[in-house]
């Protein structure tokens, strides 16, 4: 820098250095000739764009694999708190059938019976709410994917394949089935 009446003077060398700019670009030197720069630009700029290109196709397949391992987690989750769910329920089940065969073992109304049917429905209840039901059979077309056959019964007053008898109730919890239900069958020959 020079100084000149206690001012400082910048020289035009010295402000290209603080401001970086190419030494090429004062007046007095002489330019690079602009057909040479834009082939080199162009094929600078089409390297640039096919990179960004590449990126961003590996940012959405990431995006894409991330919301697909969320989705499965959460699906894992909730398939887990239904087996645990399940597996608890399937415990509950043989109360459900011993207040089943306690009901019916006496007709009489008393309190003590009137109790038990009050704790039962309290529990059927609670196991409706939490999405038990149980499985249709007596009546119904035997059906192997929600009904054990027990016995087949010949008979002519039943069409073939219809369940006669419940033994023991079968459950489902929402569409999963907990267990199936223990029915006769009837095998009608004319049908």
């Amino acid at each position: 820098m020079a100084r000149t009446n206690g001012k400082s003077e910048v020289e035009p060398r010295e402000l290209d250095a603080e401001h970086e700019l190419p030494a090429g670009d004062n007046e007095g030197d002489s330019p690079i000739p602009q057909q040479a720069v834009e082939p080199e630009a162009d094929s600078e700029t089409q390297k640039l764009k096919a990179e960004r290109d590449t990126l961003l196709d590996r940012m959405a397949r990431m995006q894409a694999d991330f919301d697909n391992a969320r989705k499965r987690a959460a699906r894992e989750q909730q398939d887990f708190r239904e087996y645990a769910m399940a597996d608890a329920i399937k415990g509950l089940l043989p109360i459900l059938d011993s207040f089943e065969r306690a009901l019916q073992t006496s007709a009489e109304k008393s309190e003590f019976r009137s109790g038990v049917e009050l704790i039962y429905k309290q529990l059927q209840d609670a196991l409706a709410r939490m999405g038990v039901q149980p499985v249709p059979a007596a009546g119904k077309p035997f059906d192997p994917r929600f009904h054990e056959a027990i016995e087949m019964v010949d008979t002519d007053q039943s069409p073939d394949h219809e369940v006669l008898e419940e033994l023991q109730r079968g459950y489902k919890l929402k569409d999963r089935l907990l267990r199936p239900a223990m029915v006769k069958v009837a095998r009608n020959p004319r049908h």
